[in-house]
């Protein structure tokens, strides 16, 4: 097929993208696919009409790529393209909207609060952070609702820190969240749709992956990305019975937010190994060498030209 490939982007996940496209791009390549290319920008509509590939591959992470926007745009151009879909990434890639359907549905998440600069400069929601700090108990994560590869997180210790940790997360976002921290183990399984034989296609949990950084108590964007920052288990040590629930709440959320073709899911463990904890999901997890579901795809026997492979044929 002709594929083309978006990476790149405007968003603060830029390079990770580039990164992400161009192993995929290699992939596909020895997969024998035409490939064109694309760092997306101002003239993606004319490059992909100049193109006229048969799917797009996205390979964008963060804004644009993972909130729907590139999605409706392929889908206006009638260009069919890889992962979930538009009202899936919306929800996803909005970490607030996420966590509410999840509390609608009974699956486990932190405790949570979340405000706009609207609610801070006409509300006055300034004057509620005492109650929702006793609430929450520090310390208290506050992170951007939108931002990928944790960026923008803080952790705020004191009250003090609280003024300082949300005017780092504004200026990524406009809408902040607030988060009761977990402590514990960081643990993401990856989902990947299998050939139904014949039916529609069925989401499978691929090995739950652990990360554990080695120089920070936090898995913070330097850990995800540089090597040797982090040391990844995979399949992680866990009971089997805390596997076993890690994947089935990962399937529980993926069919929740209505993904597609594949994702990564962000759980925590607390200190006692028994709650666990869904943080997030991810449409378009990342691809490159040190990203979480190439390792699980490995561990499950699934190299990363099949998993490529294995993603194109889900469209």
């Amino acid at each position: 097929m002709k594929v083309a490939v978006l990476k790149g982007g405007r968003s603060l996940e830029r390079q990770v993208s580039l990164r992400s496209g161009a192993r995929v791009q290699d992939a596909l390549e020895r997969l024998g696919h035409r490939v064109v290319p694309i760092d997306v920008g101002s003239d993606l509509v004319v490059q992909l009409a100049e193109a006229s590939p048969d799917v797009a591959f996205i390979a964008l992470h963060g804004r644009d790529g993972e909130d729907g926007t590139v999605q409706e745009l392929l889908e206006a151009m009638g260009i069919p393209y890889t992962g979930s879909g538009v009202s899936a990434c919306i929800r996803a890639a909005d970490k607030v909207l996420a966590k509410h359907a999840m509390r609608d549905r009974g699956i486990p998440t932190p405790d949570f609060y979340s405000f706009s600069e609207t609610a801070f400069e006409a509300l006055g929601a300034a004057q509620a952070l005492p109650a929702i700090e006793d609430r929450l108990e520090f310390p208290i994560v506050v992170k951007p609702a939108t931002q990928g590869s944790a960026l923008g997180i803080k952790f705020a210790r004191t009250p003090a820190d609280v003024p300082q940790a949300l005017v780092a997360a504004f200026s990524y976002d406009r809408k902040v969240l607030l988060e009761r921290y977990v402590a514990g183990r960081d643990l993401a399984v990856s989902i990947l749709d299998e050939d139904g034989a014949g039916g529609p296609a069925k989401p499978r949990a691929l090995p739950v992956v652990e990360a554990v950084p080695q120089h920070e108590d936090f898995y913070d964007f330097e850990s995800r990305y540089e090597i040797g920052r982090t040391k990844f288990v995979c399949p992680a040590e866990l009971e089997g019975a805390v596997a076993a629930r890690a994947s089935e709440l990962a399937l529980e959320v993926y069919t929740l937010l209505g993904c597609r073709g594949f994702a990564r899911v962000d759980l925590m463990l607390d200190g006692a190994g028994e709650g666990l904890y869904v943080l997030e999901a991810n449409t378009i997890p990342g691809l490159t060498e040190t990203s979480l579901l190439p390792q699980a795809a490995d561990a499950a026997g699934i190299g990363f030209d099949d998993l490529i492979e294995r993603v194109l044929a889900a469209v």
